[in-house]
């Protein structure tokens, strides 16, 4: 069974292709959606794992399209590397653009912008 918590550990070694922080971290993931793929090869044969469908929705920190192909082929490739992830639908959000407010703490720290008087401070 293809759990959240093993797309998410996937998701969090994809990397920004501009902050050098990586996606989950930086607030760039929108929505994960998983559904049982019964059209995926082996579907139904005893023994072997059930595919899912997986959908993820994200924005980018540059919303150029080299840092959305780049950002797409990390995602996929990662995904790739779950058993139990199938065929996979990647949306890029535009509306409501990313904006550092979605950073985490943990991506706060990773960027150097918690505790550094010369820096804004972003909450």
């Amino acid at each position: 069974m293809l759990k959240k918590s093993d797309i998410l550990a996937a998701l969090a070694d994809c990397y920004d292709p501009s902050l050098p922080c990586n996606i989950m971290d930086l607030g760039l993931v929108r929505s994960i959606e998983t559904s049982p793929d019964p059209d995926a090869p082996g579907a139904g044969i005893p023994g072997v794992p059930q595919k899912h469908r997986v959908r993820v929705e994200f924005s980018l920190t540059n919303p150029t399209e080299e840092a959305e192909a780049q950002l797409t082929a990390q995602i996929r490739n990662r995904l790739a590397g779950l058993e139990e992830a199938g065929e996979v639908t990647l949306v890029f959000v535009s509306e409501p653009a990313w904006s550092p407010q979605q950073i985490t703490p943990a991506g706060r720290r990773i960027l150097g912008l918690d505790g550094n008087r010369n820096l804004v401070q972003i909450r």
